[in-house]
C-alpha cells in the first residue's frame, strides 16, 4: 500500500485542541491558511481551484494518533456517558486518525517563496495540522434529505458572551470577532456545566479564562499564552 503523504499544513489561532468546534462551518469568522510542502508548491496543480467556493480537506488528527483503537467512543456532545460506534461518530480516536472537513475557500494566493497558499474560513482544525489532500466541494455533495443521526437531537445553541473591557483590550483587534464567535460556540465539553468552574482556552497567543452560568459566558481573565491544562 502506498504511503500517505503530508502535502501541507494549516495555520490558524487554535494553539490547543480545547475550543475547536466539533465540525467545520460553525465559525464563519475563523480564518486560516494552508501552506504546502515544497514538493507540492506547483501552481499548475491548483489551476482552476479558484472557481470553487468551498473545498474538502482530508487531514490527520495529529494530536490523537494511537497504535490501538476502540470500536466504541463516548461523544462529548452526548454528555460523555453514552457509547456509539466509532464509525457512527466523528471522534478523533479512529483506526487511521483521519478527519474530513468542508471549508470556505476565500482565495488562492501565489507567493514567491511559499508557492500557492490557500486562505480558508470555518476550519475545525488545530494550528499546524497536517493536510493529506484537498478536493473541490461541489453542490451535489450537499444532501438536504440526509439525517444527522444523534446530532439532530443536540440543541444548536449559542452562548451570550460578556467580555469586560479590561480583558478585551488585551486581545488584538484583528482577532476579537473571531474569538468572540469561538466563545459563543460554547467550547466546554458537553458533560460539564459547573457555573463556578473556570475554563481556559488558548487562542491567538493568549490564554482566555471564562465561566459559564446557564447561557451566559463571562470572560474573567486574559494572559499571554503558555502551555497549560486547558480545563
Amino acid at each position: 500500500m502506498a504511503e500517505i503523504k503530508t502535502i501541507g499544513r494549516i495555520y490558524n489561532d487554535f494553539t490547543e485542541k480545547f475550543g475547536i468546534p466539533h465540525q467545520s462551518g460553525r465559525l464563519n469568522k475563523q480564518r486560516a491558511k494552508i501552506v504546502f510542502e515544497p514538493e507540492y508548491r506547483i501552481p499548475e496543480a491548483f489551476r482552476g481551484l479558484e472557481e470553487y467556493t468551498h473545498i474538502w480537506l482530508i487531514w490527520q488528527f495529529s494530536e490523537n494518533v494511537r497504535d490501538t483503537w476502540s470500536p466504541t467512543v463516548r461523544p462529548p456532545r452526548l454528555g460523555g456517558n453514552i457509547r456509539k460506534g466509532v464509525f457512527a461518530t466523528r471522534s478523533p480516536f479512529r483506526p487511521n486518525s483521519l478527519g474530513l472537513s468542508a471549508v470556505r475557500l476565500e482565495r488562492v494566493e501565489f507567493h514567491r517563496e511559499l508557492g500557492p497558499v490557500l486562505y480558508v474560513a470555518g476550519a475545525d482544525l488545530m494550528n499546524g495540522t497536517p493536510i493529506f489532500d484537498i478536493k473541490p466541494y461541489i453542490p451535489t455533495d450537499c444532501r438536504p434529505e440526509a439525517s444527522g443521526g444523534f446530532t439532530d437531537r443536540i440543541a444548536d445553541h449559542r452562548l451570550k458572551v460578556v467580555f469586560p473591557e479590561k480583558w478585551l483590550k488585551q486581545i488584538p483587534e484583528e482577532i476579537r470577532e473571531a474569538l468572540t464567535e469561538v466563545l459563543e460556540n460554547d467550547p466546554r465539553p458537553g458533560y460539564q456545566s459547573d457555573p463556578d468552574r473556570v475554563y481556559g482556552i488558548a487562542y491567538g497567543g493568549k490564554n482566555i479564562r471564562f465561566r459559564v452560568a446557564e447561557e451566559l459566558l463571562t470572560v474573567c481573565g486574559v494572559e499571554d499564552y503558555r502551555k497549560t491544562e486547558s480545563i
